[in-house]
């Protein structure tokens, strides 16, 4: 590992998040995993579809 992540994991042990900061986190990996819930159980849009290009050398 970098020192550098010693440095913060020191750093975070030391002066811990705020409640609402570590909230904060969590509401946003919810949202994330909802967005993929979703688009699992219906699937994506026809326009978000990629196009396979054939290449003829």
């Amino acid at each position: 590992m970098n020192p550098r992540w010693f440095m913060r994991m020191s750093k975070w042990a030391r002066k811990p998040p705020s409640a609402s900061r570590v909230r904060l986190v969590f509401a946003v990996i919810a949202i994330c995993l909802v967005l993929v819930a979703i688009e699992k159980l219906f699937g994506t849009p026809d326009w978000m579809q990629l196009e396979r290009l054939r290449f003829r050398p």
